[in-house]
C-alpha cells in the first residue's frame, strides 16, 4: 500500500499567518520519509477549501522544497479550463519538479464554480472526458486544431515540453460507478473517497473500473482512496481531540453524506432539515467515519482500516491531514502515521 497526503479542507483558526506552512512542511516530510505523493485540490469561490484555487500553483511550490516525492493535482476541474492551458501549467511544474507530475481531473459539480466557464456546465462529464484525452495528446508533443484571434485555423502545441513522456492521469468520482467505468475505459486511475459510501460499495465500483480497465487496456488500474487521518498513541485522546473538526467537515459535507451524488436514489436537501436533526446526522457520522471511515485513532486501530481497503482492491491511500487541527498538531501525528506506513508495507 502507498501512502501520500493530500490536502484539501484546512479550516482552522491559524489561517491569518502561514497560510501554506502546512501544505509545504508537510510535503517536507512526506518527502524525507518515503511517502509517495503530495496532492492538491482545486477550489473556487469559497472558504471551504479556497487556499486551494489553483494547484498547478501549489505544485509548483511543493516541487521547489521537496526532491523525491510525487506532485499530484487532486483534482483539476477540467471543464473550468483550456486543456493547452492545464498542460502548459503542469509542463512547467513537470520542468520544476524534474518529472513528479500527475493530474487526476474531475468534472466539477459546483455550479458556482462555473461562472469561470458557464458553457461546460450541463455537458460536464462528456467535456471531463474530451478535454483529459487532449491534455495527454498535448503532453505526448502533439498539436490540437484551434483558432485564432483573426479566425485563422491553428495547429498549436505546449511549451515547455514536459520532462516525462507521458502524464500519469486519475479521474475523480465522488461514487457514481459510471465515472469508474469511463476511467476504466480511458485507461487512468481512479480517485475516490468515503463520503457518500462505504467500503463495502466501494469494492464493487472498483470491481466495475477494474473490469473496463482490462478490457479497454489490458491493465488493472490504478486506485487512490482519500481518507481523513490524524494518528496518535492514544485512543480516547484522538477521538475527542478530532471530534470538533471532523463533525465540522461532515456538517459542511452534508450534500455527499446524504447521497447528493448523481444517480443515487435517496437525495435530500440538506436545507430542509431542523438543526437538530443535522447536528443528530453529523453525530452518527462522525461515530461511523471515526470507526471504519477514516485512519483516525491509534497505529494499531487504522492498521486494520488499511488492511481492508487493501482487501477491496485499494492501491494507494491519500492522507487528508488538514481538516481543522492545528499545524503543530498535525504535523506531530505524522510520525504515527509514518509508523503505520512502515507497519503495512
Amino acid at each position: 500500500m502507498d501512502f501520500s497526503l493530500f490536502y484539501f479542507a484546512n479550516n482552522s483558526r491559524e489561517l491569518d499567518s502561514n497560510r501554506y506552512g502546512l501544505l509545504l512542511d508537510g510535503a517536507k516530510f512526506a518527502d524525507r520519509n518515503g511517502f509517495t505523493a503530495v496532492w492538491t485540490p482545486e477550489r473556487h469561490f469559497h472558504s471551504f477549501g479556497g487556499l486551494y484555487p489553483n494547484p498547478s500553483v501549489t505544485g509548483a511550490a511543493v516541487a521547489a522544497v521537496t526532491e523525491r516525492i510525487q506532485i499530484r493535482a487532486g483534482s483539476v476541474v477540467a471543464p473550468l479550463h483550456n486543456p493547452l492551458r492545464i498542460a502548459e501549467e503542469w509542463s512547467v511544474v513537470d520542468n520544476i519538479s524534474g518529472g513528479r507530475v500527475g493530474l487526476s481531473f474531475a468534472s466539477g459539480w459546483h455550479a458556482v464554480d462555473f461562472a469561470l466557464k458557464p458553457e461546460n456546465y450541463e455537458n460536464r462529464r462528456q467535456v471531463l472526458i474530451d478535454y483529459t484525452e487532449q491534455v495527454r495528446r498535448l503532453w505526448r508533443g502533439e498539436k490540437i486544431d484551434v483558432v485564432d484571434g483573426t479566425g485563422k485555423p491553428q495547429q498549436v502545441g505546449v511549451f515547455p515540453p514536459p520532462v516525462q513522456p507521458e502524464l500519469p492521469v486519475w479521474i475523480t468520482s465522488a461514487g457514481g460507478v459510471e465515472t469508474f467505468r469511463n476511467a476504466g475505459r480511458a485507461g487512468a486511475g481512479l480517485l475516490t473517497h468515503l463520503l457518500g459510501q462505504d467500503l463495502g460499495e466501494l469494492e464493487a465500483k472498483i470491481a466495475e473500473y477494474r473490469a473496463a480497465s482490462v478490457e479497454h487496456h489490458g491493465k488493472e488500474g490504478h486506485v487512490v482512496l482519500m481518507v481523513h487521518t490524524f494518528l496518535g498513541e492514544d485512543e480516547d485522546e484522538v477521538r475527542e481531540l478530532v471530534r470538533g473538526p471532523m463533525s465540522d467537515y461532515l456538517r459542511s459535507s452534508l450534500g455527499l453524506l446524504l447521497g447528493s451524488q448523481q444517480g443515487s436514489a435517496r437525495k435530500i436537501d440538506p436545507s430542509t432539515l431542523r438543526e437538530k436533526d443535522v447536528d443528530f446526522l453529523v453525530q452518527r457520522a462522525f461515530e461511523r467515519y471515526y470507526e471504519d471511515g477514516a485512519l483516525l485513532g491509534t497505529v494499531d486501530k487504522t492498521r486494520k482500516i488499511v488492511d481492508r481497503a487493501a482487501g477491496i482492491g485499494v492501491d494507494e491511500i491519500a492522507c487528508l491531514i488538514d481538516f481543522g487541527l492545528p499545524q503543530q498538531t498535525v504535523l506531530s501525528g505524522l510520525n504515527h502515521l509514518n509508523s503505520l506506513r512502515l507497519s503495512t508495507s
